[in-house]
């Protein structure tokens, strides 16, 4: 749905430069540096599979406290770009992130909604990782590699969150409402918003370019149904925790579960 302009006098070519700047500035350059990586990938000896793409990994490996700060500035900065777009959103006088259904009005709906979606999508997503890898179509995902001391578990859930709030904040209720503005059909916005949700994830290979593509035509429909990123929010922290913390407690103790 096509939304006003964001204030008198701003025109579509400067909401075109916003968007492309906040793109640039979180996930568009994110997704650049996905397909460089993937590149990489394709063209070193070896198989995809006999390859990792390692998430959550010691910054300062043998100095506990400085990996932790190491971890909590790289989360804390990651979330800049949420906070560029709050205030962007704030220019147009409706309620900030509210606008897109980020906030603590619908608490108990946003939680349930979520628990469903990621329910749904959680063994479907780690079904067709299995397929893609066994297939050679995707690199040996290794969730977590951070050493086993005390603020492992809590890191992972932060990181959790942090990557569900960036995503879904800005592939899903910014991005959407940006578009929208400029004119943009609801087909090729949703098309947008699912490449664009794929393309970050390529350095996984293209069972996770083509999984994270399906996930965000999905998250797309069910925004447009609900307007509101609340329950997307919930949804993906939960697939993320699921996968973080769950690899830590069965990476080598499960034979289904791929390791490096």
């Amino acid at each position: 749905m096509a939304d006003s302009l964001p204030g008198e006098g701003t025109s579509p070519r400067i909401l075109r430069s916003e968007t492309v700047l906040v793109l640039a500035l979180s996930l568009g350059a994110s997704g650049v540096s996905a397909l460089i990586s993937f590149i990489g990938s394709l063209t070193k000896p070896g198989g995809l599979k006999h390859q990792a793409a390692n998430l959550n990994t010691s910054y300062a490996p043998g100095r506990p406290w400085l990996d932790l700060a190491w971890q909590l500035f790289g989360i804390a900065t990651a979330l800049v770009p949420v906070a560029l777009v709050a205030h962007l959103l704030l220019r147009e006088r409706t309620g900030g992130l509210r606008v897109i259904g980020f906030d603590r009005t619908r608490p108990w709906s946003d939680l349930g909604r979520g628990v469903l979606i990621a329910a749904g999508i959680g063994s479907a997503g780690l079904a067709f990782y299995l397929v893609a890898r066994a297939a050679g179509g995707n690199l040996t995902v290794v969730p977590e590699s951070l050493p086993d001391v005390w603020w492992k578990y809590p890191v992972l859930i932060l990181s959790a969150l942090q990557n569900s709030v960036l995503e879904e904040v800005i592939v899903v209720g910014y991005l959407l409402r940006r578009l929208g503005q400029l004119g943009w059909t609801p087909m090729a916005a949703l098309v947008a918003s699912s490449v664009l949700r794929g393309s970050y994830h390529l350095y996984q290979g293209i069972g996770g370019f083509i999984g994270n593509m399906v996930m965000g035509v999905v998250f797309v429909l069910l925004y447009r149904r609900w307007q509101r990123v609340g329950p997307l929010v919930v949804a993906h922290a939960l697939l993320d925790i699921g996968a973080f913390v769950g690899y830590a407690l069965l990476a080598g103790k499960v034979s289904w579960l791929p390791t490096m």
